[in-house]
């Protein structure tokens, strides 16, 4: 029986070699029949991906792809984040306003005609030309189709695919754990290994009565979904092969050694430091301030999320010798170029033009990179000076409306507190960094005036502005409140509005590009990557394209991994990893009562996650994690540590899939939520 099955799964993948295997590959380089799994597969809106797992429309995703609409969706009265969230009827499901789920019907290379449309002038190539041409085309498809369309460009421009989706936007929250379950563990346990995550949230599809997508109506019904997975409770073993179907974001893994080392001592560092001294203040605050915890917890996962990966790639950059692995492959391409004229002709000093011109912009992006983090990405307080700051000349009745609606929701989801020291923090951090050339000059005059007293800067800038000021920022942004032009440029005379605009993103990002010339480093990372695709094209190699968003299938089988010299972990977590880490001193690792109770209660080996070495990125989160029967096994919702270099390169052996166990979260809806109403409709 073991034999038929293993050669089933191998027919059934037989276009692409089936192993623990590097790649995203697209859909037209799989076998029909993982294709017909990908019709249940969605993407949300296009920051996640979800399952169909019902006939009627209900989707299955991780806690943390949901997680910004339990947040919206949550007030201290009803507080889904800390408590969860279960429909026990159709008629208790939430509506998410603004959210889209999308589901793909058909991808059409239109390579042909995009090169036509370049060749007789309609579009013009240059630095605007793919939206353009996305326009043309994504309006051509969907005229012709009635569906959504959306132009992508695959290995830098070489091809071009049109992706046809439906896209719903009537869309409800069903269930949700508590963050103590779907994210147990926090930012500590995040892209580590061990981990105990229930990281399922779910969602459904409504649609007009006719079937017909729609906005949010009371008349509306379930979507009548006949493609939908069928949930396995059998479980896997060590070994088990493994298929992952999602919707990856980016992935740059042609970058050259050059962008490597440019991304190692540049830009990562610079985000990792930051951020990273942001998180300790907003930390502080949240574990003080209950109110605190409830505004900033959207906002400090998603920077947790970011800053623990910037500092990974790092690490995984240097510890695998990334850049090395990028000059093996550059040494074979410049064989390659050499070997022919034509090819030379257009590719002879690539390689070298990559490499001198990284090192020539290296000060100048320092100088960006600290701008950014610092003034543009400091205090949210800064959005509203930008706001401000072009309004008076181009100020009507519904602009002055639009501006007040903007910056009241601003204020909504700050604390002052808060924001005051993030502005301290990077206050200093811009002075310290920034060479004192690029500064403005009331920028120069505070530093003369005060030195490096940071606090007293922060007490001239801050402290009587009107722009910290809660109560009259009330008055200036209520509904009944008049705000016009004069007023506008009475409130941009402030000292905290003049320091942000006195000096300009577009300042730094113009000294780059000055230095870049007419031929920018994003010109010969693209022809470095078309360069590539031509050698592997003309050697008749396998290889897939970059992530870019669109639907992907990766590979791969469950196991183990080794970490580092002398260590082993083993391929699943346990209920008893969840109780041993239970601290009731730590909001990350403290277990409510009826939950431990209900743990306490259950088989100490039940299995939570599992790893596999399938290949995915950011945007996979929630994908299927399906077994060779096309079952549903698990939902992939993270990567090991050491998988952090994945974006740029993948690392056999080390990286890792992270997946909560479909049977956890089946025990969880019976056990834990009581949830009769979805297990019967899933048949579970």
């Amino acid at each position: 029986m073991r034999k038929a099955t293993m050669l089933a799964f191998i027919l059934l993948c037989s276009t692409v070699k089936m192993s623990a295997d590097e790649g995203m590959w697209m859909l037209k380089d799989v076998s029909r029949k993982v294709q017909s799994y990908a019709e249940a597969v969605v993407s949300i809106d296009f920051m996640g991906t979800g399952s169909l797992i019902s006939d009627k429309g209900l989707v299955i995703t991780n806690h943390h792809v949901a997680y910004g609409d339990i947040f919206e969706l949550s007030s201290a009265e009803h507080n889904y984040l800390e408590d969860g969230f279960w429909a026990r009827s159709m008629a208790e499901e939430i509506p998410i306003p603004g959210r889209h789920i999308q589901i793909l019907q058909e991808t059409i290379d239109v390579t042909d005609e995009v090169e036509r449309l370049y060749e007789n002038g309609t579009v013009r190539r240059g630095p605007m030309s793919m939206r353009r041409m996305s326009g043309i085309i994504e309006k051509k498809y969907e005229q012709e189709t009635g569906l959504t369309a959306s132009l992508g460009t695959y290995w830098s421009g070489s091809r071009y695919y049109v992706s046809l989706y439906k896209e719903y936007s009537d869309i409800r929250l069903v269930a949700a754990p508590p963050v103590s379950i779907g994210a147990f563990g926090g930012d500590i346990d995040n892209w580590e290994w061990p981990q105990q995550k229930c990281d399922f949230a779910m969602l459904r599809i409504y649609t007009a009565p006719d079937g017909s997508a729609s906005e949010y109506s009371p008349e509306n019904v379930p979507l009548h979904s006949p493609a939908h997975l069928k949930i396995s409770d059998k479980g896997y073993r060590k070994g088990s092969k493994t298929i992952v179907i999602g919707y990856p974001g980016r992935t740059d893994r042609t970058a050259s050694s050059s962008k490597v080392e440019y991304l190692t001592d540049v830009t990562l560092p610079i985000m990792y430091e930051v951020r990273g001294g942001q998180m300790e203040i907003i930390k502080k605050w949240m574990d003080a301030d209950p109110s605190v915890r409830l505004k900033y917890s959207d906002y400090f996962f998603n920077m947790s999320n970011a800053q623990e990966l910037y500092g990974g790639e790092i690490l995984c950059y240097k510890r695998f010798g990334v850049a090395d692995e990028k000059r093996e492959l550059e040494k074979e391409l410049s064989a390659w170029i050499a070997a022919d004229k034509e090819r030379t002709e257009r590719w002879g000093s690539l390689l070298a033009d990559i490499e001198k011109k990284y090192k020539a912009v290296t000060k100048a992006e320092l100088d960006l990179n600290w701008f950014r983090e610092t003034m543009i990405r400091g205090t949210r307080v800064q959005v509203i000076s930008s706001r401000i700051e072009g309004a008076p000349n181009k100020f009507d009745g519904a602009k002055a409306s639009n501006l007040k609606t903007s910056c009241a929701k601003t204020y909504e989801e700050i604390d002052l507190r808060v924001e005051r020291d993030i502005f301290r923090y990077t206050l200093e951090q811009f002075y310290t960094h920034v060479d004192k050339s690029m500064w403005g000059s009331y920028q120069k005059e505070l530093r003369e005036r005060f030195g490096n007293d940071y606090d007293a800067i922060c007490a001239e800038l801050w402290d009587g502005s009107w722009m910290t000021d809660r109560e009259r920022c009330s008055e200036l942004f209520s509904k009944d409140s008049r705000i016009d032009v004069q007023l506008l440029r009475e409130l941009q005379k402030d000292k905290l509005f003049l320091f942000f605009r006195d000096a300009r993103y577009t300042d730094f990002n113009g000294r780059s590009r000055d230095i870049q010339g007419e031929r920018t480093l994003l010109d010969l990372d693209k022809e470095y990557t078309k360069a590539v695709y031509q050698m592997r094209l003309e050697k008749k190699e396998r290889q897939y394209p970059n992530a870019n968003s669109t639907l992907r299938v990766s590979f791969g089988k469950v196991g183990g991994y080794s970490p580092k010299d002398a260590l082993w972990c083993d391929w699943k977590s346990t209920a008893a990893g969840i109780l041993e880490k239970h601290d009731p001193a730590s909001h990350d690792f403290c277990l409510k009562p009826e939950w431990r109770k209900a743990l306490e209660a259950a088989d100490r080996g039940l299995a939570v996650d599992f790893l596999s070495d399938n290949d995915i990125t950011g945007g996979n989160s929630g994908s299927p994690v399906l077994n060779s029967k096309g079952e549903l096994i698990g939902l992939a919702f993270d990567g090991n540590k050491e998988s952090l270099a994945c974006d740029i390169s993948f690392t056999e052996g080390y990286n890792k899939c992270i997946n909560a166990d479909i049977r956890f979260v089946l025990w969880t809806l019976r056990n834990y939520a009581h949830l009769d109403n979805i297990l019967e409709e899933i048949k579970k």
